[in-house]
């Protein structure tokens, strides 16, 4: 049974649980900066680049992974959001990208495959691509509208990179997550797709996309739903959304996706929303009941935490949710559905 068929089998008996972030648990560790560079050698001040970590102080990736597969986490996604070429040339750790990615999905295949023999429990690694830092669909200059800091071209080459690291290290699933740009989103799509051909095997793909304001739009201005009719066409194994806002603003987002996506929806939520220091306060009964509400209209396929989140509010969620049937995912009429920044649906 290949891994795309392994899920559809868990998600078909169940709600599944994504794991909640690597960076609150890893401030917690309380590295110090010689903690994060470990032995590499870098010149530059490491504190913060969460992704090196992988490398250099494994044992804690291991115990936040352990911690949320005792919390009731059936997808852990590994602590890659910056391990790209781009988002670590801050850094001066390009040269480590390969290394960070491989090791990251090491550690969860391990955890993992651990927790499995012993309970036979199916998990699953999903190897996290975030968006670099580096945007295809605006320009970073105001008075250039038409300039770019990189091409459309290097963005898929970065993202190959990445990705076969990941599947190297084990992952099943690639997840492109926290889309704020469509364009990115298409070229780390394509990126996998390259890899799919290079390799000769499927590599399911996992998108969620990401909301900058309650109007319901990415950065470069997609509606949920039109963002849904620009990246179908990949056939992803599962949609959804995260980040943004917490579970009670990202509701009606979540309610339309639920609607129109022909495939598992995933949705995980921020702790609520940042207070005046830029903490997360809610607490993960409050979480964990707001979603309750999701899963009991029938909305989701697979729930978890994204920023604030905790082990805590993991476990609050599974337990929540425990017994109730997951989404149905839905028969859509086979319209021709287009998309600019809005919807169109031209009907027979």
């Amino acid at each position: 049974m290949s891994k795309r068929q392994e899920f559809e089998a868990a998600a078909g008996r169940r709600i599944l649980i994504k794991d909640g972030p690597y960076g609150t648990e890893i401030q917690r560790a309380k590295l110090a900066p010689q903690d994060y560079a470990g032995d590499t050698g870098l010149e530059r001040d490491q504190k913060g680049n969460n992704d090196l970590v992988n490398l250099t102080q494994p044992q804690v990736i291991r115990a936040i992974c352990d911690s949320y597969i005792d919390a009731g986490a059936h997808i852990l996604a590994t602590n890659t959001f910056n391990a790209n070429r781009i988002s670590q040339a801050d850094y001066g750790a390009e040269h480590l990208v390969h290394e960070i990615n491989v090791a990251a999905a090491r550690i969860i295949r391990e955890a993992i495959d651990e927790a499995t023999a012993k309970d036979d429990v199916p998990r699953f690694v999903a190897g996290a691509m975030g968006p670099t830092n580096k945007t295809l669909s605006l320009s970073p200059d105001v008075e250039d509208p038409g300039f770019r800091e990189v091409t459309y071209d290097e963005i898929v080459e970065v993202y190959v990179e990445q990705a076969r690291a990941l599947v190297e290290g084990g992952a099943d699933f690639i997840l492109i997550e926290t889309v704020f740009d469509t364009l990115n989103c298409k070229a780390a799509i394509m990126a996998v797709k390259q890899l799919e051909r290079e390799l000769g095997r499927d590599i399911p793909l996992m998108i969620s996309l990401t909301l900058t304001d309650l109007s319901g739009r990415n950065l470069s201005g997609h509606t949920v739903e039109a963002f849904w009719y620009t990246v179908r066409h990949a056939q992803p194994l599962t949609i959804g959304l995260n980040c943004s806002f917490g579970a009670e603003q990202l509701r009606p987002h979540v309610q339309i996706l639920s609607d129109i996506a022909d495939t598992y929806l995933m949705a995980y939520p921020n702790a609520g929303l940042p207070n005046d220091l830029g903490e997360y306060d809610e607490l993960p009964e409050t979480t964990a009941a707001l979603i309750r509400v999701w899963a009991d209209n029938g909305r989701v396929n697979a729930l978890g935490g994204c920023c604030g989140s905790t082990p805590a509010h993991i476990a609050a969620i599974a337990k929540k949710v425990a017994g109730v049937p997951p989404r149905k995912v839905p028969n859509i009429a086979p319209d021709m559905r287009l998309a600019g920044l809005e919807p169109f649906t031209i009907a027979a």
